[in-house]
């Protein structure tokens, strides 16, 4: 796909260096037409699956693959609407690609999708899988991590220092495609972006092997798809537990 001008994107996955599969799915899309460029913008997509070697393959590609098409041809003109409305339809493809499949039972995914159209960002997100904001020099997590680990950081138990090394961090307390109800976040209002801002989202396959300091460096002094590398090789170095993707799109 031909990435217009006045943004720099990158997607790329790595399957790590213990697992014998990538549960990991991306996915990048824009419109062609200018007036639809004008209403949609750019979206970005990332999942994480679970549910062992082809449940969480095919739930992360579901969730992907869903959230594309459903914000493509949403008929309205708010991207945030278009975002819920798909993330709604990839739940329900899950849950129904699960019942025809019992041996797939307990199938799911993180996914965390951002839009850029003009200068706002919408998003919506659920599990553990992070979009940052890095703009002049900090980087932010703009999403909440849904598990265990995410609630004790946040009713201050623990510091999200304590939270990186803690046994339980891996386990999620809200995933697509697990429950019949779909917990998600979606923020009221668009988050206003600046010029040369750069947004990065990845699964905890890259977050929970490289600090945000080493992010924030690396998308600092690199184009977008040397930094994904980069980050991708750092995560890896220490010994890649798990899938590692990211996803970057840096402003002009």
């Amino acid at each position: 796909m031909k990435i217009r001008a006045g943004a720099e994107v990158s997607g790329q996955s790595d399957i790590g260096c213990l697992r014998s599969n990538n549960e990991d799915s991306f996915g990048y899309w824009e419109p062609e037409e200018d007036e639809l460029f004008a209403r949609k913008g750019r979206l970005a997509i990332v999942a994480d699956g679970m549910g062992g070697y082809e449940g969480g393959q095919e739930a992360s590609r579901l969730a992907v693959e869903t959230l594309v098409e459903t914000y493509r041809s949403f008929d309205g003109d708010d991207p945030q609407e278009a975002l819920i409305e798909g993330l709604q339809a990839a739940h329900a493809e899950i849950r129904r690609f699960g019942t025809d499949h019992p041996e797939l039972q307990g199938m799911g995914t993180t996914c965390t999708a951002a839009a850029i159209v003009g200068d706002a960002l919408h998003y919506v997100h659920v599990g553990d899988t992070r979009l940052y904001l890095i703009r002049d020099g900090q980087i932010t997590q703009v999403t909440r991590d849904h598990s265990y680990v995410g609630r004790l950081v946040e009713a201050g138990m623990i510091t999200r220092a304590e939270a990186e090394k803690h046994p339980q961090r891996n386990i999620l307390t809200a995933a697509v495609g697990t429950a019949p109800e779909l917990i998600m976040d979606s923020p009221g209002r668009p988050e206003p972006l600046r010029p040369d801002d750069v947004l990065l989202i990845c699964t905890d396959g890259l977050w929970g092997q490289v600090h945000d300091e080493e992010i924030l460096q690396a998308v600092d002094h690199q184009n977008a798809e040397e930094a994904g590398r980069d980050l991708i090789e750092l995560a890896r170095e220490r010994g890649g537990p798990d899938n590692i993707t990211v996803s970057i799109l840096r402003l002009h």
